[in-house]
């Protein structure tokens, strides 16, 4: 529903040391967002797409859940996640 938020889980309850996770969107694969647990990084780029996520992403750093607050019609998509080698798809429809 447009202007809430939603989590999309890794289903992760909490990262190995030697994980590495990437968020990406659409068609052209947008990073979005990413942990990498070997050299304890953590990146969000929210500026990416004209800004359309901007302050609007939060990771979680434990699980590597993504959540997007207040969403609207331009957050509908393809979204990806990678853990380590393995990929997971949503697909998010705001109305």
């Amino acid at each position: 529903m447009k202007g809430s938020s939603v989590t999309l889980n890794s289903d992760l309850t909490e990262m190995k040391d030697n994980d590495q996770i990437q968020w990406r969107f659409g068609n052209q694969n947008t990073s979005l967002a990413e942990i990498n647990k070997q050299t304890d990084s953590m990146t969000v780029y929210d500026d990416v797409l004209d800004g359309r996520f901007r302050n609007r992403l939060r990771l979680d750093k434990q699980t590597g859940s993504l959540t997007i607050t207040d969403i609207t019609a331009e957050h509908t998509g393809d979204y990806e996640l990678q853990i380590n080698s393995v990929t997971k798809c949503f697909l998010l429809t705001v109305y």
